[in-house]
Formats: structure tokens, C-alpha cells, sequence
């Protein structure tokens, strides 16, 4: 994938969406420490190391699924990926994504614009739908409200499914068709 450049975001001119790197990774895991520690959009409870989350990115990548970060010259503003949805071969054509965006730049558009690069790259590779599971209805409403935005449509709640900060949380279920939807090549 070649960078997108992104319109001027908030007060953040010259952001674009690229390829995650090596580098960005003490970043991504600062801005994912953040939502572990303190919100239901994410089920760990113990942040992971830079090193394990690139590590999680080979995976994705050798999956074939997208790994991208936006970044400014400030540095990373959020980061998104599409990776496989189960292991079974018949799911191969189906990605889950993921997005987070580093608190002191929600609401300016850089979700929007990862969710809209990510749901791309996934159709030029060839995949056929992609599935949100978003943690805790009541407290991931923006993250509803974004899919929507991109086209899911809400697909189902599992009820009580996980237990953080000493309570019950469901998790939303959003799917989304991809245009291409031709398994690529190997696949």
C-alpha cells in the first residue's frame, strides 16, 4: 500500500495513512495501553509489550490483512488492521477489524479515516466481509456510530460474553460486505 494522504485532521495538517513500521510500535502500544487500562473497547486487561504487538502484526501480515498506522509529523494518531476472523479454512475470506485512535485526537476524524483505508485495502486483497466486535454497547457507542458511518450494519449482541472492571460486558457484532469479494490468488 502506498501512504494516503489524509485532509487536514483537527488542528493537524499533513497526517496520512501508512504501513505500520517498526518504530511505530512503542507508540501503538501506549495508545492500546490506554484503552486496556481504562475501557471495555478491548477485553485484555494486561497491556501487551511493543514487542508483542508486532509481533500480532507479522501475524496479520502474513495473513495478508493490512497493518496500517496514521500518523503526522507529531507521530502516530491512531493505528487499524484487518486479521483473520477464526482459523478454520472456510473463515479465510473473512477479516475482523480493529481501530484505536490516541485520546487527544478522537473526534477529529482520523477513525474514520483508518476504518476507510482498512476496509480498501482489505477489498483490493481480495476479502469478502468484514466483521466488527465491539466490547460493551453502552461505553463503545462512537464505535458503533463509526462503523455505521462505513457501511456495517449491526449483526447481532452476544450477551454477557466478558467480565472486566468486575462486571458483565456483551459485545456488538457488525458485518460489512466487501465489493471485490474474489479470493485473490493462493487464497
Amino acid at each position: 500500500m502506498h501512504s494516503l494522504e489524509l485532509p487536514m485532521i483537527g488542528r493537524l495538517a499533513h497526517a496520512m495513512i501508512r504501513p505500520a513500521v517498526e518504530d511505530d510500535f512503542v507508540r501503538i502500544a501506549a495508545i492500546y495501553e490506554h484503552y486496556v487500562l481504562t475501557s471495555t473497547a478491548t477485553f485484555e486487561v494486561t497491556p501487551p509489550s511493543p514487542v508483542e504487538l508486532a509481533k500480532r502484526a507479522r501475524d496479520v501480515l502474513s495473513f495478508g490483512g493490512p497493518y496500517l498506522v496514521a500518523a503526522s509529523p507529531q507521530g502516530v494518531l491512531g493505528y487499524a488492521y484487518a486479521g483473520m476472523y477464526r482459523a478454520r479454512a472456510a473463515y479465510r475470506l473473512t477479516v475482523e477489524n480493529t481501530v484505536y485512535v490516541a485520546p487527544e485526537h478522537l473526534g477529529q476524524g482520523v477513525g474514520k479515516a483508518l476504518l476507510g483505508a482498512i476496509i480498501a485495502e482489505c477489498e483490493r486483497g481480495g476479502f469478502a466481509e468484514m466483521v466488527a466486535v465491539i466490547g460493551g454497547e453502552v461505553e463503545n457507542r462512537a464505535s458503533i456510530r463509526l462503523h455505521e458511518s462505513c457501511g456495517f450494519a449491526h449483526a447481532g449482541t452476544l450477551r454477557r460474553v466478558g467480565n472486566k472492571f468486575g462486571r458483565w460486558l456483551d459485545t456488538v457484532l457488525m458485518q460489512r460486505g466487501l465489493s471485490a469479494g474474489a479470493a485473490p490468488h493462493g487464497r
